[in-house]
This record gives C-alpha cells, sequence and structure tokens, in this order.
C-alpha cells in the first residue's frame, strides 16, 4: 500500500492541530506519533510532556484479544452510524469482530453495533471460480505492516497481496484497494451467513449504473434484538464495474445485474488501470434512497487522504476537550485511550435529514426527529447497550465534557419513549432489546435533567418515567423478557418490599438476570432517582411515594450475617447462603459485592452494620482481601464466572461494585478513598497492550469511562442525583487535568507534590480559597476555575470532612 497517502494525511492533521488552543508544550516528537502501531508497550520511567496531539496517544489495540463484535473501533467518526474495520472471527457476538490473535481477515464490515451488523466486503484477487471464492476467501495478515489510529486502517492481505485502507464519515465507509500487477481485481459483498450477533437472512443487491450498487441486508432477530432489521447501503466505485457475478447458497450466477434471497452474495469484478480501486458505502436504517443522501451529504468527492485527516482531527478535537499535563508516556497514552473508548458504541442510527426506523410496532414506521429553524435535526436517534452501571460512569463524564453528546442520547431516549409508548433500555435498530433488568435509563435521564441538559421538562418526563416503574413498564420485565412481564418479579416488589429469589417457574420460565436480591437493590436506587425527578418536577406526592420505596433495600439485609441476603417466596432466607457465591441472587456478582449496593443511602447502610466505623472497616477488609486478585474476577469477562476468579468481594471488572472505593468518602474516610481508587487505577486500568486492558466487560465506554474518572479524581457516587450533583473527589493521577466545559470555559485539576507513593490530599483549594471538604458541586465545576491538590505520602492529620 503506497505510503506517501498516509504521510500526506499526517501531514494535513499536523497543520490543523498547529492552531489548536491550549498548546502547553511542544508537539509529540515525531517517533511518538506513531506510537499507535506498536502492539506492546514499555513503562516509560520519565515524566511525559503536554500533549499536543492526544489522538496520536491512542492505543487501539488494547484488549483486543478479549474483544467483542462492538469493542474495536478504527474507521470511524465518534457515535457515527458506520464502523468499519476488519473482522477476524465471525460466529458469535461474544467472541467475534477484531480479535488480536486471530491470523485470518474474513471480510471488512461496515456496522459493529449492539445487536448489528452491516454489509461486508472484502477484496480478492485470484482465478479460482466463484464457487470456491465463496466458501474460501479469509486472508490471512500481519499485526507487523498494519497501522491503526483513531478514523484509519491500513492492513496487506497476504493471499492476493492487497493493500487495504479504510476510513470513514459518520454515516459512510471509505475504502481503497490496491491490486497486484496483472491479477484479477475482485471484490465480494457478503450478504449471508453469520456476521457477529447477527444470521444475516433475505438480501437484495441492484445495479443502478458501472458505478454504483444499492441494496439492503437483513439482520434477523436474536433473543435480544426480536424483530428483524434491514440494513440499506448505496455503494459508489472509482471504477467501473466490469461484471457482476453472484450466488445464492450452492447456485451461482454470472454476468447478473443484481442478486436477491438468503445466503446470497455478490462479486464486483474491475479492471483499473492503477491497479486501484476506491470504494464508498453510504448507510441507513431507513432506505437505500436515504443511504445515498447521506452517502452524498457526507462525502461527495473522493479524497480518501482528506477524508482520513478529516476523521482522524475530529478524534484529536473530541479527545482534546481534556488536557493533561505529567504522568508516563504510557499513563498518557492509557489515559486517551481510555478516553477514545468512553466515545465509542451507541451509534447514530437516524439519517442526515432526520429520518429513522421504528419497529416497535406491529408494522415498520418511519419516523421524523423535530427540526430546529435551520431545518437540522434537534438532536440525532442511537442504538445504545445497557444504562447498566452509566451512572457511575458516561453519566459523569459525558456531561462534563461532552454535554451535545450526553443531550442526543438522552434525548433520543425520551423520543424513543414517545414512539414506543415505553423508554427503552437499549434500543437497536428501531425496538428495544430490553437488555439487563430494571430501569437503569432512569438515572441516567434524571443526573441529564439536574445538570440541565434535556430540551424535555421535568414535568413531562416524569410521567414517561414513573410508567416504567409500575406494572405496565420495564420494570416487570427481566432481560429480553419480550413475551410476558414477570420475571422483573414487580408484584413482590410492591407488595413484600423486594423480589424473591427465586421466582416460580410457573410464573417466570424465560428471560435473563431473574436474581431477586440484585433486582431489589436496583429497583430501590432507581426508585431514589424517580423521587428526585418528583421533587424537580414538583410533585411531592410522587416524590415521597418512591422515596418509601427506595428503602426496599432494607428488606433484604440480614442483622445476622451482616449482607444483603435474598429471600425465598415464603419469606425465608436463602439457605444455605455462602456470600462469595457467584450469581446466586445477584446479577454479575455476589453478595459480598451487592451489599454495597446502596449508592443513596449510605448513611442507613452505616446505621444497619452498627455505625460508620463499622462499615469503613468492613469495607477496608474487602479491599484488602480483593487486593489479592487485583479487584477483579480475573482478566477478561468470560473469565468472571470461573470459580478460581469469582470469589472475590469487589470487582472492579463489571460495573456492579465500581462505586465501592468511594463510600469510603460518604462514610467520613475520604483517605481511604484516595488510597484504594488510586491502586485501582494503577492496578486494573493501566496496562496497555492486546492481552490486558479492562480486565472485565466494557460495554461500549462504560469502563472506559469509569477509568478517566478515576485518573481525575471525580466520581459521583449517587450517579448525579442531587439538585446540586455531589462529585467526590479521589486521587488524581496527573499533575493537571484540563477539561474544556464549553468554548469560554474549563476547569482545571492541578495536583502538588503527586507521584505514585503519594496518593493521599492534604490539602484543596478552589479558585484560591481553601476548601474543608472533599467534594465538589456540579455547579461549582461548571462555573470553571481551578482545583488545587496537595499530595501527600500518609493521610492528613485532619481530613477535610466529607
Amino acid at each position: 500500500m503506497p505510503v506517501p497517502n498516509y504521510q500526506t494525511a499526517r501531514l494535513v492533521v499536523g497543520r490543523i492541530f498547529c492552531s489548536l488552543l491550549w498548546l502547553q508544550a511542544a508537539a509529540v516528537p515525531a517517533a511518538q506519533t506513531d506510537t499507535a502501531q506498536a502492539h506492546t508497550t514499555q513503562t516509560e520511567p520519565t515524566l511525559a510532556p503536554a500533549v499536543a496531539e492526544p489522538a496520536a496517544l491512542v492505543y487501539p489495540f488494547l484488549d483486543t484479544a478479549n474483544s467483542r463484535w462492538f469493542y474495536f473501533s478504527s474507521a470511524a467518526r465518534p457515535f457515527g452510524m458506520v464502523s468499519l474495520f476488519p473482522d477476524t472471527a465471525l460466529n458469535g457476538e461474544w467472541g467475534s469482530g477484531y480479535r488480536y490473535d486471530e491470523s485470518t481477515v474474513k471480510g471488512f464490515n461496515h456496522i459493529h453495533e449492539w445487536q448489528l451488523a452491516g454489509l461486508s466486503l472484502m477484496p480478492v484477487s485470484d482465478r479460482r471460480p466463484l464457487s470456491a471464492q465463496q466458501v474460501d476467501y479469509a486472508s490471512a495478515f500481519s499485526h507487523d505492516n498494519e497501522i491503526v489510529r483513531p478514523g484509519y486502517h491500513q492492513l496487506h492481505l497476504k493471499r492476493y497481496g492487497i493493500g487495504v485502507e479504510l476510513t470513514a464519515t459518520s454515516r459512510v465507509g471509505f475504502s481503497r484497494y490496491q491490486y497486484q500487477p496483472g491479477q484479477p481485481q475482485q471484490l465480494l459483498l457478503q450478504l449471508g451467513g453469520v456476521q457477529g450477533p447477527s444470521r444475516l437472512g433475505h438480501a437484495e443487491v441492484w445495479q443502478i449504473d458501472q458505478h454504483h450498487l444499492a441494496g439492503f441486508i437483513t439482520n434477523q432477530g436474536t433473543e435480544r434484538r426480536v424483530k428483524p432489521v434491514k440494513v440499506y447501503f448505496h455503494l459508489a466505485f472509482s471504477t467501473p464495474v466490469q461484471q457482476l457475478d453472484a450466488w445464492r447458497a450452492d447456485q451461482q450466477f454470472a454476468n447478473v445485474n443484481g442478486i436477491s434471497g438468503d445466503d446470497a452474495g455478490l462479486r464486483v469484478s474491475f479492471n483499473s488501470s492503477d491497479r486501484q480501486v476506491s470504494v464508498k458505502a453510504g448507510f441507513s436504517y431507513v432506505s437505500a434512497d436515504n443511504a445515498k443522501l447521506n452517502l452524498q451529504s457526507e462525502l461527495a468527492g473522493w479524497d480518501f487522504a482528506k477524508t482520513s485527516a478529516d476523521a482522524y482531527a475530529q478524534w484529536n478535537q473530541a479527545l482534546a476537550r481534556v488536557r493533561i499535563t505529567g504522568g508516563s508516556l504510557t499513563q498518557q497514552r492509557r489515559f486517551y485511550t481510555d478516553l477514545w473508548h468512553a466515545l465509542q458504541g451507541r451509534r447514530l442510527v437516524s439519517d442526515v435529514n432526520g429520518q429513522y426506523m421504528d419497529l416497535s410496532g406491529q408494522s415498520a414506521k418511519v419516523r421524523q426527529l423535530p427540526l430546529n429553524a435551520q431545518g437540522q435535526p434537534r438532536f440525532a436517534m442511537h442504538n445504545s447497550d445497557s444504562f447498566w452501571g452509566a451512572q457511575w460512569t458516561i453519566a459523569t463524564l459525558w456531561p462534563l465534557v461532552y454535554p451535545q453528546a450526553a443531550t442526543a442520547l438522552g434525548e433520543s431516549l425520551i423520543q424513543y419513549g414517545r414512539d414506543f409508548g415505553l423508554i427503552p433500555r437499549g434500543p437497536s435498530g428501531g425496538q428495544d432489546t430490553l437488555v439487563m433488568p430494571g430501569v437503569p435509563m432512569t438515572p441516567f435521564l434524571v443526573s441529564l435533567a439536574q445538570k440541565g441538559l434535556l430540551q424535555t421538562p421535568a414535568s413531562e418526563l416524569l410521567p414517561m418515567l414513573q410508567k416504567n416503574h409500575s406494572a405496565a413498564g420495564l420494570m416487570a420485565k427481566a432481560g429480553y423478557e419480550h413475551y410476558s412481564a414477570n420475571g422483573g418479579g414487580l408484584g413482590y416488589y410492591l407488595e413484600r418490599g423486594y423480589v424473591p429469589y427465586p421466582l416460580p417457574e410457573t410464573e417466570s420460565n424465560y428471560g435473563s438476570h431473574r436474581r431477586g436480591g440484585g433486582q431489589t437493590l436496583e429497583y430501590a436506587y432507581q426508585d431514589f432517582a424517580l423521587a428526585q425527578l418528583a421533587k424537580k418536577a414538583g410533585d411531592q406526592n410522587v416524590a415521597t411515594k418512591f422515596l418509601q420505596r427506595s428503602q426496599n433495600w432494607r428488606n433484604l439485609y440480614d442483622t445476622k450475617t451482616g449482607f444483603i441476603r435474598p429471600k425465598e417466596i415464603n419469606g425465608n432466607w436463602r439457605t444455605p447462603f455462602d456470600p462469595l457465591e457467584y450469581e446466586a441472587g445477584f446479577i454479575e456478582s455476589n453478595a459480598a459485592q451487592a451489599t454495597w449496593f446502596v449508592p443513596h443511602d449510605i448513611d442507613g447502610l452505616a446505621d444497619v452494620m452498627g455505625g460508620k466505623t463499622a462499615l469503613v472497616n468492613r469495607l477496608e477488609q474487602a479491599f484488602q482481601q480483593a487486593a489479592k486478585q487485583d479487584f477483579t474476577a480475573g482478566t477478561a469477562h468470560a473469565q468472571e464466572g470461573h470459580p478460581e476468579y469469582r470469589r472475590t468481594p469487589i470487582n472492579y471488572g463489571n460495573q456492579p461494585s465500581i462505586q465501592t472505593a468511594f463510600i469510603f468518602a460518604a462514610a467520613g474516610a475520604p483517605e481511604k478513598t484516595q488510597f484504594w481508587s488510586r491502586r485501582i487505577s494503577d492496578t486494573v486500568y493501566s496496562h496497555l497492550t492486546p492481552q490486558r486492558g479492562y480486565n472485565g466487560d466494557e460495554d461500549q465506554g462504560l469502563m472506559g469511562s469509569l477509568a478517566v474518572l478515576l485518573k481525575l479524581g471525580l466520581f459521583q457516587l449517587s450517579g448525579g442525583l442531587e439538585a446540586d450533583p455531589v462529585y467526590q473527589l479521589g486521587s488524581p493521577l496527573f499533575d493537571e487535568a484540563c477539561l474544556q466545559l464549553s468554548a469560554e470555559r474549563r476547569f482545571c485539576i492541578k495536583t502538588l507534590n503527586n507521584g505514585a507513593d503519594r496518593p493521599y490530599i492534604s490539602q484543596i483549594k478552589l479558585n484560591g480559597q481553601l476548601l474543608n471538604r472533599t467534594h465538589l458541586l456540579h455547579s461549582e465545576i461548571m462555573a470553571g476555575g481551578v482545583l488545587e491538590l496537595q499530595m501527600s505520602a500518609e493521610p492528613a492529620a485532619q481530613q477535610p470532612s466529607q
């Protein structure tokens, strides 16, 4: 693949970002700007300079040996519909997509999203018959000559000698293939088979002219996304199509103008004089015409270098909203890789004209987003995996530095609620997947409302959310419970104040996460969130009702064992009881971890435990025990249930207990929050290799966001539900981190005498004034200014109060 194009793109980007505001030091040396190509890393003992180009420090291969369908990203824009990259594994959602240790490329899919796949293209070059090519087309490749950076991917297909380059706009994938002299120039369109989470069904493709094809593929229903979803495409080629050949199952069709059916595909042949073929692929969930509109609107020309440079520039601009100084180069690289992951997933499903699909009813409907005075959509519609744990991750990070994204996602959920009749848990392609239990979108939306980031007023949002907390809403349904409303155990929760475990099989025999202890805890927290919205809306009766429900967690606290403990249908404690038994009444956790899931009532939890001192001592013991296993249940999500890993009282590889380090501060021991949060940051979220990264389950930016927040030293234990949301202070990693709040304002966190052995805060100043507390208010941060923290190797004799 010609290198000069890549160098040109880098020069363009370099010129763009020489003018960036905030440059606090010279640019990263040229030898360091290609570090994203390196697939292993070494710890640098010296401090790194201030970062000039954050995107150059992103390490895209992080944890990709444990990748899943939507985890990796290269040729994509922030939240873009298209996420184009090579698939090295295809069969199944959890072990598919770009898996670092797999040695062959099996196609380049354009849609890698929650429960959705898109069009897979595979360049080939040989003279075998189509019947052989359609079943045997994969090619080996080497990481040695692979280049990946935000918005760009380059590799070489060894089998065919084809160089491949990929980039993208938000809704358009842009591929460039360099074929060998004298060899066939062919491209396979894979329209059927299994692509990650989906088995592809009926597909159609038709030729418009010598330079254009259009069509659609169908993602068949899954356990999670039960209805089929069509993904439409419009393809444009830089060189004329010489011939189309097709297949359907074991039949082949020569010299055609299209194909339709199941298990179908198409081979496109070219004869480019310079051996280079470029392909633009526009996408839409609405129609092929909209796919064409998206392509024409976002990528009218054929300048690959400029498109790649623009993609890189957009990522760099997004990542530069947080500027860090200090730490080692490895720590800086890991930080921006975490921030990059925080902006992955939850991708666009609406088109440039604001149209999107609604598949919630008996028939599909094309919907139109509200437009502003300029005729542009007021926000975009998004797919989304669960918001389970989002109250401690994206719900904190996005409102600070990506408020427009937070607003768009929040309003997207509300718009779905208007369409569907219920605000969804995890929308995918115009329908709800019902992923995970309860209503985790309630605290997410309430936090946005408290921060003034929703266009929808609280009085309008309240009844929509309240419905979801009733028998007519999603709280009554277990995970993926599409055809009944028993698995949520809501009737028991309302009548008895807890969800039994197990539920009777006659009432609930399918659906996931039917774990009564965990459901009870989550419902109580979510009820508390709804009560805060009711207060904001001025409805005291609703607020009182749900505040009372939020105390239901107490019904499962067993004073004899000192743990939250499941109760059976007859009201008896579940016996035998082992607090370290995995998923015995709790969701992806155990009783020891779940006992700390009372983020809205730490005072109440301390009270039942015998006081704050007793709580702090118990939590300290849990951390000391968890430290023996590096605070996780193994090093990958697939290991979490293994007997040798699962018996841990705290697991920072999954969402249920990621708030625990900040409970210390709420209980009056902020020095322990500072110590343990730094230990977790250094232990769990410090690796920079394909084999290690999040040591568990990175769900579309949740763990990336958590890692960023730990390193900034900011955390919202309640999920930001207060009228003026509260941020507990942890132990910041860097000498300085500045958050760009708006075009005019930024908030900087400065540490003095910081170091690996100095995790404690001995003095706090906010805008030059001493602060005698270890938390900040949202209003204080959003006003801008400087937080100055004096760090120490020992806890302060008199810690600031919480």
